[in-house]
């Protein structure tokens, strides 16, 4: 079955973040998160990346990342210090792994813990810009929607 390449509905497609760093936040999301760089863009005014899961391509979802040539070098940090973007990972290990990757890195906001359902087992990092980036495994944000809404 072909996928139509046009919009046929409303949806939400995106979430848009300025950043003070364009390559030192591509470097961050794509060592530490699973996005990858879809397309970049650039103007007079500054430039910008579209960040994905690789090839989601049934339901694109996409983090745009902003440098603005006038703010350049200035953080402005618009998720803090609980508002946040949300990953979730498959393996409890997941969480772990990236944890240690931060905390190396210097950008572990929480440590790993377990919490409560219906949040799960989480810990948070902070972008260069120092926004939060919740990374959970068993939150089951994806596995509800899908049982709620699925076939």
């Amino acid at each position: 079955m072909a996928l139509s390449k046009t919009l046929t509905e409303a949806r939400w497609t995106h979430v848009a973040l300025p950043t003070s760093d364009l390559d030192k936040a591509i470097e961050f999301y794509t060592t530490l998160t699973p996005l990858v760089v879809v397309s970049t863009h650039e103007d007079k005014d500054g430039r910008n990346a579209w960040l994905s899961n690789d090839k989601q391509v049934e339901t694109p979802f996409v983090l745009v990342l902003v440098e603005f040539a006038k703010d350049k070098g200035k953080k402005q940090p618009q998720l803090t210090p609980f508002a946040h973007l949300g990953i979730e990972v498959p393996n409890r290990e997941d969480v772990d792994a990236i944890a240690a990757k931060g905390r190396e890195m210097g950008c572990l906001h929480w440590e790993p813990m377990q919490i409560p359902p219906p949040v799960g087992y989480v810990c948070a990092l902070t972008d260069p810009d120092g926004n939060v980036i919740e990374i959970s495994h068993d939150q089951k944000v994806y596995e509800e929607v899908r049982t709620l809404w699925g076939e």
